[in-house]
C-alpha cells in the first residue's frame, strides 16, 4: 500500500492554560495553514523555546492540547541542549522539560521535549485495508531522486479522527533526502 509521507519540522504543541501565559488572556490560535489531519493546523504564533544551550523559534499546532509538548529532531535536542526521548506523541512521562517564551510571558514545562517516533496516522477503513492495526510497527521504504531508503519501527496510530499519512522528522527526512512530501510503501 502507498502512503504520503510528509516531513514534519520542529512544533510546540500547548495546552489553553498555556496559551494564555505566553500570549495573554483571551487569546486564541490563528489558522495559518492546515495540515493534512482533520482538525489540525499551523498557527501563525511562535514562541522561543529555550534550552540548557541554546534557543529556536518554533510554530505552535493547534488546536489547543491537554498537555504543552515540544516535538523536535534530535539535532535540535543537541542545539537546545537536552536529551529528548523518542516517543509517541503525548507520551511525556519521563522526558525533559524547557521554558517556552512569548510575546505575554514564559512558561516553564517540567516535561513533554521530545523526538517524534516516526508514525503512519490511518483511519480505520484506511488500518483494515492496509492490513495494520493501532500500536503496529512496520516499515515504510522511499525511493526519491534515487536515494532509496526503508524506515523500519514505524507505528501504526489508528483512530477515526486519523487520515492516512507517515509523518517523519527534519533528520529521517533529510536523509533520505526528500523535498517535503513523497509516497512510500508500507511494507509488512
Amino acid at each position: 500500500m502507498k502512503v504520503m509521507v510528509e516531513t514534519s519540522a520542529h512544533h510546540v504543541h500547548v495546552s489553553e492554560a498555556d496559551l494564555a501565559t505566553l500570549f495573554g488572556p483571551g487569546a486564541i490560535l490563528t489558522n495559518k495553514k492546515d495540515l493534512s489531519q482533520p482538525g489540525q493546523f499551523a498557527c501563525a504564533e511562535k514562541v522561543e523555546v529555550i534550552g540548557p544551550k541554546g534557543s529556536m523559534s518554533m510554530s505552535i499546532l493547534g488546536p489547543c492540547r491537554k498537555e504543552t509538548q515540544v516535538e523536535i529532531s534530535l539535532t535540535d535536542a543537541r542545539k537546545l541542549g537536552v536529551t529528548a526521548p523518542i516517543r509517541e506523541s503525548g507520551d511525556l512521562e519521563g522526558t525533559p522539560g524547557c521554558t517556552l517564551k512569548g510575546p505575554a510571558g514564559e512558561v516553564t514545562i517540567e516535561k513533554g521535549v521530545i523526538a517524534a517516533k516516526r508514525h503512519i496516522h490511518f483511519n480505520p477503513d484506511e488500518a483494515r485495508e492496509a492490513g495494520v492495526t493501532d500500536k503496529q510497527i512496520v516499515s515504510v521504504k522511499v525511493d526519491y531522486n534515487g536515494r532509496s531508503l526503508i524506515f523500519g519501527d514505524v507505528v501504526c496510530r489508528v483512530s477515526p479522527s486519523y487520515a492516512l499519512a507517515m509523518h517523519v522528522d527534519t533528520d529521517e527526512s533529510n536523509a533520505a533526502a526528500l523535498p517535503g512530501t513523497v509516497d512510500g510503501e508500507i511494507i509488512l
